[in-house]
């Protein structure tokens, strides 16, 4: 089983949360700083940003291997859209090995979302 941290269309609720399906949610959470939320249209892209101070909110899943191999393949790993990637989260949830979908396009004059994806 792996740990994910999803911040955006995968979180409960959301337009692509069937991408979770069969996997165990575990926590909502919230990463250290040093991570930010940019809007890219239809879903969000997280960057690391050593100047952000809030982090992001979101949730802690965890999912089987195949899961994970689709959810790579959802979020463009191969394609270099998204690099599954470490996340440090904040207490209680500090002590979690965590990967994110880190956004690995540009970002200019996407705007900043804030602290937490909504749609």
């Amino acid at each position: 089983m792996h740990l994910i941290f999803v911040y955006g269309t995968l979180k409960r609720g959301c337009k692509n949360h069937a991408q979770m399906t069969g996997q165990t949610w575990l926590a909502d959470a919230h990463s250290e700083a040093g991570y930010r939320l940019h809007d890219l249209g239809d879903y969000p892209g997280l960057v690391p940003d050593a100047a952000d101070r809030e982090g992001v909110l979101g949730e802690v899943w965890s999912v089987d291997a195949g899961a994970l191999r689709r959810l790579d393949a959802f979020e463009g790993v191969d394609e270099g859209l998204y690099a599954r990637r470490p996340i440090k989260l904040r207490p209680p949830h500090d002590t979690l090995a965590v990967d994110a979908y880190v956004y690995l396009g540009p970002t200019e004059g996407r705007p900043v979302v804030g602290m937490e994806w909504r749609e």
